[in-house]
């Protein structure tokens, strides 16, 4: 396991992070306890200390497995977690508000069983709360101890300069950490996220890595996926949706992952996962194997460092289309005569 920085802050993370989305769901999908402190230890005993989860995976269950399979441990890792989705029926339940963060902080440390939260992000945008208010309580949680740094998942580029011109300028502390959808076929967050991490000091921790599973190799261009994975189990307004999978270019990207996996003897999903360890501005990669060979496997891409030819050959099958004015500043902007 390799360790890196996470954003401009002194905190080292290890570069793969174990995901618990799918912890404690009531589905076929789902990760039983059993199996999910098998991960853990698993995780940890190879080097691992980064865990993430979040208020609302499973209706907080996930928090519940995570706090009770690191009694005794919790030395040993950093926990992540998030707020701002619904947890509740009322009006105040949900959102970025000063009342909702203070009261699902002390839910999370709960459930957690932990006095302290590593990295607490803002899980999404609030359109109603005054990004002022949420930035507020949040560095009062970090003075009181009760948090340690900060993090944005789901804000729009201008969404996260703006939060950090507030902190910048109310002397709040700023983000270090975020939490974007990336991997080879979703490449979209390159437009605008990588100036903007680099600038403002933000490390990268993609989630969703291999695409809801399509890097993984096991579906097919000639057959919709009918199988208990997340693409096939998805609607169609997710992420992984099939109909956002099933494209021209993403099969042309998978041949490519294939034709390197096959070469190294290794899975297309190890090569997909290792090619985000390869990319300067990701700090960690989270993982969301549902059973314990899935982990084992996507842990073993930690051992993988891609030469710069199988970069650049998966670089180029994953290129993004131009855009304006993307293109145009890439050929015009450096120049100054």
């Amino acid at each position: 396991m390799k360790f890196k920085k996470l954003g401009n802050s002194g905190l080292i993370l290890s570069d793969l992070t174990l995901g618990t989305m799918l912890y404690g769901e009531e589905s076929s999908r789902s990760t039983p306890p059993e199996i999910a402190k098998k991960q853990i230890d698993f995780y940890l005993d190879r080097g691992g200390n980064h865990i993430d989860t979040a208020d609302v995976y499973a209706n907080g269950r996930s928090e519940e497995i995570l706090g009770q399979a690191l009694l005794g441990k919790r030395h040993r890792t950093i926990i992540a977690t998030k707020v701002r989705f619904p947890r509740g029926q009322g009006p105040n339940d949900s959102g970025l508000s000063r009342h909702h963060i203070i009261q699902e902080v002390h839910a999370s440390l709960r459930r957690l069983s932990s006095d302290y939260i590593d990295i607490y992000y803002m899980h999404c945008w609030d359109p109603i709360t005054p990004i002022e208010e949420s930035l507020r309580a949040f560095d009062d949680l970090l003075t009181a101890g009760k948090v340690r740094y900060i993090g944005v998942s789901n804000f729009k580029a201008w969404q996260v300069m703006k939060a950090q011109g507030v902190s910048e300028l109310n002397g709040y502390t700023k983000f270090v950490a975020g939490q974007y959808q990336y991997s080879l076929i979703k490449r979209d967050i390159e437009y605008e996220f990588k100036d903007l991490f680099e600038s403002e000091g933000i490390g990268l921790l993609p989630w969703g890595p291999l695409g809801g599973g399509f890097l993984s190799g096991k579906y097919r261009s000639d057959q919709k996926p009918t199988d208990e994975g997340r693409i096939a189990t998805t609607g169609e307004e997710t992420e992984e949706a099939w109909k956002r999978r099933d494209t021209t270019q993403n099969w042309k990207i998978l041949e490519e992952v294939q034709k390197i996996a096959q070469n190294r003897e290794v899975s297309s999903a190890q090569i997909a996962i290792a090619w985000l360890r390869s990319q300067d501005w990701v700090s960690s990669v989270i993982l969301g194997a549902r059973t314990f060979e899935q982990l084992e496997d996507n842990m073993k891409s930690a051992d993988i460092n891609l030469t710069l030819k199988e970069q650049k050959d998966l670089n180029k099958a994953s290129e993004l289309p131009e855009l304006y004015p993307y293109r145009m500043m890439d050929v015009y902007g450096q120049r100054f005569l």
